[in-house]
């Protein structure tokens, strides 16, 4: 291609983490906005942001990375490294998520499957194979420096249908309030071609904006975004920001290279489109070399791509216009003074109910003069909410004979301020 379109910016990029060695005082700086200071666009330099600004962040692991091509091991000294990144990270106070393939990889070895494309079925058997080893290694990784790892395999109607999404949310989100490392993958071993996602990469954008983090890294074995594919083209140019993903960066995508890779640049984009709609920043870098987030400290290449939101914002925009209404719940007045506060809706605010939803559906809240306070997804059926409405949280478990959510509707999944 002739020239850089405007909208990115070309050369060296340095991202920075703080230097390979990492004090934890030098972790202080304030969250990254793309329209704070020293943001600008057009012919403007743009400053990048560094690791040390996010408070959680998702790092996306290939097969390919993970595990020898040619013995079909894993890489542990590789793996080691990353997880002192890591742990560097999570001990400045930063919440970590992980999402690794390799399980497959892993699994076809040990039952000594051909090399080459395999059948579903086969797919699927490596992977009740390989995610045994691939747990075990994550958290004998991790538990060397401290950290608990908690395993989660996920399918795309976890994050599709509202209720899945849900449970899925509260999971990781507890998981992330006890300090552990949530280790994602997808669930290969009753996933079909019709109901998967195909690559780790889209899922991983997936999981950043379910767990609300503001930063997903994708390593892969190039450094970033070019032009043209570096390999083909030796004019190709390599792009350190991305400012908005247009029909041009999306001509800049090549294909998978490897076999043990299902991914490749063009699954990378559209994780882009999907983390940035979400208000996550996202990152591409080369992750080969051992420590690669302290690679990327001491300034190695990687592509930024930004967005100008927060996973706040970006998920109240998406409950507040996005999301067919399903039924009103009705507050009473000390509840509509708490919510305009900033707290959550608990069952004993809650006057009474109208229309027939499920759990997760989005429901209007109206204050005692029927003014409509905002909208939200509700933490129960009607049938349920009609229940425990007007009882205290602690009372939930008696009247529904299990326990249930302390929230009617949680603060995060409500959006407040509606006309």
């Amino acid at each position: 291609m002739g020239t850089t379109p405007r909208h990115v910016k070309s050369g060296q990029s340095r991202c920075v983490f703080r230097g390979a060695v990492i004090a934890a005082s030098r972790f202080t700086s304030a969250p990254f906005s793309p329209t704070g200071k020293g943001f600008a666009t057009g012919s403007h330099a743009v400053n990048t942001p560094t690791l040390s600004q996010f408070r959680r962040i998702v790092v996306k692991v290939g097969s390919s990375l993970l595990v020898d091509r040619e013995r079909g091991r894993l890489r542990h000294a590789w793996l080691a490294a990353l997880a002192e990144d890591l742990a560097e990270l999570h001990q400045r106070g930063a919440d970590i998520l992980v999402v690794s393939s390799g399980a497959i990889a892993l699994g076809r070895t040990v039952l000594g499957l051909p090399s080459g494309p395999l059948r579903l079925e086969e797919s699927q058997a490596a992977a009740a194979v390989g995610q045994i080893a691939l747990a075990r290694n994550w958290a004998e990784a991790l538990g060397a420096h401290g950290l608990t790892a908690g395993q989660i395999l996920l399918t795309l109607a976890d994050t599709e249908q509202r209720r899945r999404y849900l449970n899925a949310r509260a999971t990781l989100g507890r998981l992330l309030d006890l300090r552990a490392v949530p280790v994602i993958n997808e669930n290969d071993t009753v996933a079909t071609t019709e109901i998967r996602y195909g690559d780790n990469d889209r899922l991983a954008a997936r999981v950043a904006t379910m767990a609300g983090a503001d930063l997903l890294v994708l390593f892969s074995d190039i450094d970033g975004l070019y032009t043209a594919p570096p390999a083909k083209d030796p004019q190709a140019r390599h792009i350190p920001v991305v400012e908005r993903i247009t029909p041009e960066i999306d001509a800049m995508a090549g294909g998978a290279a490897s076999e043990l890779s299902r991914g490749g640049m063009r699954t990378k984009i559209e994780a882009g489109k999907i983390a940035i709609a979400g208000g996550t920043h996202m990152l591409i870098a080369d992750g080969r070399a051992k420590n690669p987030l302290a690679a990327i400290a001491a300034g190695g290449r990687c592509t930024w791509f930004l967005t100008a939101s927060t996973p706040a914002t970006a998920r109240k925009t998406w409950i507040a216009g996005s999301l067919e209404q399903r039924g009103t719940l009705h507050v009473d007045a000390g509840a509509a003074r708490a919510l305009r506060g900033g707290a959550s809706l608990l069952p004993v605010g809650v006057a009474r109910i109208e229309g027939e939803f499920s759990r997760g559906d989005a429901v209007l809240i109206r204050d005692p003069d029927g003014q409509v306070l905002g909208r939200g997804l509700v933490a129960y059926d009607a049938a349920e909410a009609a229940l425990v409405l007007g009882k205290a949280s602690r009372d939930i478990e008696a009247v529904l004979g299990y326990p249930g959510r302390a929230e009617m509707i949680h603060r995060d999944d409500m959006a407040l301020g509606l006309s």
